[in-house]
Parts: C-alpha cells; structure tokens; sequence
C-alpha cells in the first residue's frame, strides 16, 4: 500500500497507538469484509477508507475479505465490482480472502465447540425460538435440546452437514446463557440448514456458517488486530470476544465501532437499494442516482473529491446526518479545478442575427479553462444562426433580469452584444425564432469590447451545435429526511423488528431524474471519451456517460454550479 501523511487523529487511531504502546499488538493489521451481495455504496466508502487509512498510518496491512455465507444473495458480479471500486479509490489490499475458503476449518471448530459442551443442535422451529428468547426486559428460556448430550449433538452435526434434514428444520447455537441482559448472548445461531447454489463453492454445503460465528473467527484465523465496524456492532462485541476465545485463540482482535455515514435525501441502507434496481425503480446498480461507488463513478465524481469529503466528515462516535451538500461542493471542488469549459445549450431556441451576412463565419479562439492554459484553446464559430438557452429569454421580464429580452441587450461569451429586436411565435403564440441585431463593433478582443452589459449568455452557432442528450439528476429522496434504515447482519436471525410506518418507496422523488432530449454541444463535448468531465458553461459540471453512441453522447449532470453548502458556511 501505498504510504499517505495523515495530520489529524481520531479515537480510532488513539486506541490503536495505546495498543501498541503497552504491547497489547507489536503491529497493526486490518481488513475490509464486504457480504458480495450488492455494490458498494459511499458509506461502505468510509468504512473501508477508516480500514486501509488506520493500517497505513501504522505501517501495518490490510486484508480484503468476502463474507460469503449467504448464497442466496451473493454473486460473482459483486465480488468483482467491489474489487475494482477499492482499486478506483486508490487502496491496495495484502491478502485477498474468501470466508468460504474456510467453512472446512470453520466446520471443524464449531464441531471442537459441541465437543467442550458449549454448542448444540436445537429443533426447534423458528416461531418457537422467538417464543423462548425472551425480550429486552424478560428473559428467555432454554430450549427443550439444550441439554442434549456431547454424542448426540456430534451426530446430529454431522448428518445436518450431510444433507439429511429438511432446510430450516435444525440449527446449531451456542450454549451462553438465556438469561442475558444482551439479547445476543441468549443462545445466538452458528449454522443453518441451507441448501442454495454458492458462487465460489457450488452445492458442496448445505449447511451454512453465521455471520456472527464466521466474522469473529476469521478475523483471528487472519491475525487481524483491530477490527473496525460501525456502532450498530457495539452490541455484538460480548459475543465476538466469546467466540474467538472459545475458538482457542489467546489474544482477540480488539474490536472498535464509529458512526456510520447518513447523508441527506440519500438511501443507504444495501436491502433498500437493491429493492430500488429489483423493483425497477432505477436503471440498475450503477444508476447515478444511486450512492453507489459504480453511480457516482459513471456521473462523474472523482476518488479526490470522495476522499475530501469523508476528511471533512470526520470520524466519530455519535451518529448523524450530514447534508448532501457537502459531498457536492467537495466534487464541484474538485472537477473545478480540472474540467476543461464548453459550451452546451440545454433546452435550445433559435435566434438570427439579421445584420448579419449569410454565411459570413467568425472563427474566435476560446480557452478551455481560464487558470490551466495547458489544456489549451479551441475554435468556435460565429454565424448568422444561433442557439441560446430557452430559460434565458423572457417576453415580459421582471425586475433585474439581465438575460435577453425585448429591446435588451447581452454579449454572446467571447462574441458579440447582441440586441433583441423581433419575436416570430407559431399559431400557438410560442416563441420559435428571436431576431437580434449585434454590434459588429463589440468582438470580445477588440476595443469595441469595453462598451458594458449587464447580461453574458453562452450559446452555439448553427455550424457548431451537435445534438446530445442530457440527463439531470436530482436526489433520490424527495425530502430531507435521512434514510434511516440501519441493515446488520447477525447471527440472531430470528430477531423480531418493528415495522417502518411507511414504505420509503412513498417518498421517492419524482423529478429525480429529467432527459433533456434536443440538447445542443459543441463539437469537442460530443467527440469526448467516455467518463470525460467538463463544465458547461454556466450550467454545471457533466460527465460523458456509457450509453453515448457515435451519433448521440449522452452526458450526465455530476453536479450544478451553485454551490448551496459553500454559501451556508460563510453564514
């Protein structure tokens, strides 16, 4: 991995330095354990960031291990997909593990825990094991198989690993205590009956390990020294302890939780999402609409922009929600200060300059960014017929619009002023065509330049203009509201949860995403690479998307110019 400065501490880090300072570790050694059952999303972003960041600091390593223990889900796609999103943002792991690499050894351990009399096989249905678990200010009661001797709980292991009870008609749990004041420790599941295809191990096992057996485990088998995770685990960290030590492992990994990430208008919760792409909600995973690091990537954000914002975020102890508009300023930040300027004309309308010559061309040289000259200039050309936004013209203005109107004035960027003389409208009484007069005396360049107008538009010629489409984005959610779904994955499966009082579904915003079909660019825009970013002028910063053909680029709105959170800071 490659070594970065961090200036700054957080707790993590300072647990992690008293660790090494009483010689608890004599090194540091994370790892990143994603379930490959969806793509990652921003606050996996984070997670994985706190992960690598903390190893590198302390000249220690990082793993990147799959959780795979639930095929129902899992997929190659993913496992994939995940890969190259922490490639993107820049980390490299030191070892790559799968958790199905160890359900032989796995088996093994959970077979040495039946024989020390602290596992056994337990019957009983799942509405039965609700019953009996108790709640938060009862206590549960041991099950009728609790007691079962160390012979019959081996047999029966083994003939559930071989496929001779029905899915879901036994499990394996722990022998803790039914009384615990931690719901957790009452007995949690280590195995299940299941029989799904897995993408790595085939039809191999029908018995599957829990979450909260495999991860602990594991991360001991791995030599892992600091295992990081989100607050929502702070419960679970009595039982991780319990099950590395009754493992055999004499020193566990010193497991630490933060505050996820919330943000805005945004759903982060890996169940919603897919629920979003299976329902049909959205285009897919990578729909960029969607916080995932594939959507965002695809719309045009960057790794530094990404990097920015979590730096500003922060890492702490107490949940909350930050606004959206912070990750957007980080990213008009950072495309701002590389993303070459071109013109696009959105929603176009037809103007025509009737003082000027039929097929008269002024060619003008305009830079491609006004601080980095050496992404160079371009040729853009000056005709008789023009385009300019439909949002920039008004019949009947109010007060202070310095756009075009009748008998006003604006420059045309880096041409003319151009003065609105004529409307041509259809039997409908809509505007098709303005006619303008321009002050061939005002060439940007030239003396004539100095004469002032309050008003500067962007706009294409005739000769220039190239169709496009356009796709403008907007959050998700249609309030600000965060998404508060929390998913954990545990080991307690037949955890009873209450009901949301309504589907986030209900609150899904519908102008979420808006086609702008007609759209208008300039030759160098349309010509671009995918995943090229630029700024158009006076309209936001966008990026070329994967569905552009050879006749039509498609570009997407990574962000808009104005910058609200930039403004609320100054405050």
């Amino acid at each position: 991995m490659e070594a970065t400065e961090k200036k700054t501490s957080n707790f993590i880090e300072e647990f992690v330095e008293e660790d090494l300072a009483s010689g608890r570790f004599d090194h540091v050694k994370t790892r990143f354990p994603p379930e490959p059952n969806g793509y990652l999303h921003i606050g996996h972003v984070k997670a994985f960031s706190i992960d690598f960041e903390i190893a590198l600091k302390h000249n220690g390593l990082c793993n990147l291990r799959f959780d795979d223990t639930n095929p129902t889900k899992e997929k190659s796609v993913f496992v994939d997909g995940i890969q190259r999103d922490i490639e993107w943002m820049g980390y490299k792991w030191d070892k790559l593990f799968f958790a199905s690499d160890f359900f032989d050894q796995l088996y093994d351990i959970a077979v040495d825990l039946i024989k020390k009399g602290v596992a056994y096989v337990d019957d009983q249905s799942a509405e039965q094991m609700r019953q009996t678990r108790g709640t938060l200010t009862k206590p549960g009661t041991n099950s009728p198989y609790r007691d079962r001797s160390i012979e019959e709980n081996l047999d029966l292991f083994a003939r559930m690993k071989n496929g001779e009870f029905e899915d879901g008609s036994r499990v394996l749990r722990a022998k803790i205590d039914m009384t615990s004041p931690n719901i957790l420790m009452r007995d949690p599941t280590l195995y299940r009956i299941l029989r799904a295809h897995h993408h790595r191990t085939g039809d191999k096992w029908c018995i599957y390990p829990m979450y909260d057996f495999q991860h602990p485990i594991q991360d001991a088998i791995e030599g892992i020294t600091h295992s990081l995770c989100s607050m929502e685990y702070e419960i679970h960290r009595p039982l991780y302890d319990w099950m590395v030590q009754q493992a055999g492992f004499a020193q566990p990994p010193r497991q630490i939780e933060f505050a996820r990430l919330n943000l805005t208008r945004t759903v982060m919760s890996k169940r919603l999402l897919r629920r979003l792409v299976e329902e049909g909600h959205v285009s897919g995973w990578d729909d960029p609409r969607m916080p995932t690091l594939v959507a965002m990537r695809r719309r045009g954000y960057t790794p530094a922009a990404i990097k920015d914002f979590l730096s500003r975020v922060g890492v702490a102890k107490a949940d909350s929600v930050v606004d959206g508009a912070l990750l957007e300023h980080c990213v008009r930040e950072a495309l701002g200060n590389s993303s070459p300027r071109a013109m696009a004309v959105l929603d176009p309308i037809r103007l025509t300059l009737t003082n000027w010559p039929e097929g008269e061309v002024d060619t003008l040289t305009m830079e491609n960014h006004p601080e980095l000259p050496e992404l160079g200039t371009r040729e853009v050309h000056f005709t008789k017929h023009l385009f300019i936004e439909r949002d920039d013209f008004m019949e009947n203005p109010p007060g202070k619009f310095f756009r075009l109107k009748p008998n006003g004035e604006v420059r045309l960027k880096g041409a003319y002023i151009i003065k609105c003389e004529e409307l041509i409208k259809d039997e409908n009484g809509e505007i098709t065509e303005i006619l303008c007069s321009v002050d061939l005396s005002s060439r940007s360049g030239t003396e004539g330049a100095n004469r002032k107008v309050k008003g500067t538009l962007h706009w294409l010629s005739d000769m220039d203009a190239c169709p496009a489409e356009v796709r403008l984005y907007e959050p998700i959610l249609k309030d600000e509201a965060a998404e508060e779904s929390i998913e954990i994955e545990s080991s307690d499966e037949f955890a009873e949860t209450e009901a949301p009082a309504k589907d986030f579904i209900d609150d899904l915003n519908p102008t979420s995403i808006r086609i702008m079909q007609g759209a208008l660019v300039e030759p160098i825009i349309r010509d671009a690479d995918v995943g090229k970013s630029f700024q158009f002028l006076r309209m936001g910063y966008f990026c070329k998307d994967v569905d552009s053909t050879d006749a039509m680029p498609v570009y997407n709105r990574t962000v808009p110019l104005k910058d609200s959170w930039a403004k609320a800071a100054k405050k």
